[in-house]
């Protein structure tokens, strides 16, 4: 039986909850941080979640859409999500005030075996918009240090503007107690000066490569799916176990809860099963890549 404290609090799975919208940040070109507390102060207080999960949020009279916790449950008080404005929820919520309410519910998926992961190096490579859902198991990691060995993060994204969570990020670069390693594709002509790699992202895992030991370590990867398979090559390539190769996986998914099928993957939900499958996982369900 679970104990209390490992219970992942849901409130009922068909109804979403009032929460307010107490913050926006812009991040990149066509990205914002969103920050929602629920209006029931008990529901906020109750609220947890596994780095890696989702929840479904609604706009009125828009829809329903599902979206990556960017916040690590080891900092409570808000929750925070990385959302691109590329549809009809996701721009209806970029239209938003301070002070609008969405409807939340979940949170819903896997999440990533912190458990499992706990006296483990990590290696965390993230492409693009895929720091977004990474930035959780970051800051989750980084507040439960003692826990963790050597941990490692590889941030590839097309250009230095395109780059999330830009003063975190730098503020990470540097630290004794994680190892960070960035790129870009190109540079931007009359951009920023850039004191970090040129190149994809493959091409960091020249830094960590002597530094992570692949029979005690787990690797989290998220990004586009092109940059799936060059990172896998170098992961196994280093000598990781394909069970120990954690892939965020995000398909189209409309209920959360596994009733509608829109994200059924082969015999799988993403929405139940995933969103986090490691790589054995992928390889016996080769249409999830």
């Amino acid at each position: 039986m679970l104990a209390e404290k490992d219970i992942i609090y849901r409130a009922d799975p068909h109804r979403p909850s009032p929460a307010r919208l107490v913050g926006v940040q812009p991040l990149a070109p066509e990205h914002a941080l969103f920050q929602f507390r629920f209006e029931d102060p008990k529901e906020n207080e109750r609220w947890t979640h596994r780095p890696g999960q989702f929840v479904m949020v609604s706009v009125v009279g828009t829809g329903e859409a599902p979206i990556s916790i960017c916040s690590s449950p080891s900092r409570r008080g808000v929750i925070e999500l990385c959302v691109r404005n590329t549809g009809r929820v996701t721009s209806a919520l970029h239209r938003l005030k301070e002070g609008a309410i969405v409807g939340l519910r979940g949170p819903y998926g896997n999440g990533y075996p912190v458990e499992k992961m706990k006296g483990q190096d990590i290696l965390i490579v993230a492409g693009g918009l895929g720091m977004a859902p990474l930035r959780s198991l970051v800051w989750y990691v980084l507040d439960n240090r003692s826990d963790f060995g050597h941990v490692s993060l590889l941030y590839g994204t097309r250009t230095p503007e395109d780059v999330l969570f830009k003063g975190e990020i730098a503020g990470l670069v540097g630290r004794g107690d994680l190892e960070t390693h960035l790129t870009v594709d190109k540079l931007v002509e009359d951009g920023q000066p850039w004191p970090h790699d040129v190149g994809v992202v493959t091409g960091l895992f020249k830094y960590v490569k002597d530094r992570v030991d692949p029979t005690r370590a787990y690797a989290a990867v998220t990004g586009p799916p092109i940059m799936y398979r060059f990172v896998l090559r170098e992961l196994l390539a280093l000598g990781f176990g394909k069970d120990r190769i954690l892939m965020s996986l995000e398909r189209r998914m409309k209920c959360g809860i596994g009733k509608c099928s829109h994200c059924a993957v082969g015999y799988k939900y993403t929405c139940i099963h995933g969103p986090i499958f490691t790589y054995w996982d992928a390889m016996n369900l080769p249409e999830m890549i």
